[in-house]
């Protein structure tokens, strides 16, 4: 897919750059950018963790290589809390990109439904997650459903609103025109609607990601006994800081592997828009 540049020297040209390669280097050199940066920050954050570990007792700072090798050992002994982590994240965020995607369309596409979901919405983001997470202790005995309810309700809410938005944004022209054509509502909603709004949701996952991981490792440590939270408690109780340390830094990798992954599907699903820069 090649980008296009937007040149303010000739209005309303439109530039398309060769090879994929932008004003600016092309993507080579913007990953190649991103790398260097994350390098230069890992090791500045190596030094001082160094120097800090120099000057207070192990339970406070401990070394990076004592860090380093916990979090190996981690890897090595407890894999499966992180494939138990991962799974429930990546489960939980699809339950509710469907669910999410079902209420919003509802709102947009029903109007006598409108103000009822949407109150239903507005009222749910309202609710502190730490409510849903005592909520859900008390009326879920296992602990996947447990895990699984709290995410659900803090997630939905955002893909909701975001396809709500999306499906309102469309076009009237583009609607009249498809409308010309006598389609079916099935098709409307296969050949318009749909299409229109994947990079909403796309763009909401992106969002979200991080803040899920957030969510699913604060409910472990709330309300489970298994998952890379309720290891992060262990540690804690303990005074292990080199635990937490390693516990953390392999939630930022995971993190990182699933926005990647989020990346590289939505470069799947939309390559047939082209990239645009304006200059």
């Amino acid at each position: 897919m090649e980008p296009t540049v937007i040149s303010p020297k000739t209005p309303g040209a439109v530039i398309p750059t060769a090879g994929g390669a932008s004003a600016k280097g092309g993507p080579v050199r913007f990953w190649a950018r991103e790398l260097l940066a994350n390098a230069v920050v890992i090791v500045a954050l190596v030094i001082a963790m160094e120097v800090w570990s120099r000057h207070v007792p192990p339970f406070i700072m401990p070394p990076p290589q004592r860090t380093f090798n916990a979090m190996i050992s981690a890897l090595q002994n407890d894999y499966i809390h992180i494939a138990l982590t991962i799974a429930r994240l990546l489960v939980a965020v699809f339950a509710a990109l469907l669910i999410g995607t079902l209420i919003g369309a509802a709102m947009a596409l029903i109007r006598p439904l409108e103000p009822y979901l949407r109150s239903i919405v507005v009222i749910d983001t309202g609710v502190p997650a730490l409510s849903w997470m005592l909520f859900a202790i008390f009326w879920f005995e296992q602990a996947e459903a447990r895990v699984f309810f709290i995410l659900l309700m803090i997630l939905v809410p955002f893909y909701a609103l975001n396809v709500f938005d999306g499906i309102r944004a469309l076009s009237r022209d583009l609607v009249e025109m498809v409308e010309t054509f006598r389609p079916s509502r099935l098709q409307v909603l296969r050949l318009l609607v749909g299409p229109h709004i994947v990079p909403y949701l796309l763009m909401t996952t992106k969002a979200i990601i991080g803040y899920a991981t957030r969510m699913t490792v604060f409910a472990e440590l709330v309300s489970v006994s298994s998952g890379m939270g309720a290891r992060m408690g262990a540690a804690q109780s303990t005074f292990a800081m080199d635990g937490v340390l390693a516990w953390t830094i392999i939630l930022v990798i995971a993190n990182l592997l699933i926005q990647g992954l989020v990346q590289g599907l939505e470069s799947l699903l939309l390559r047939y828009r082209p990239e645009v820069e304006v200059r």
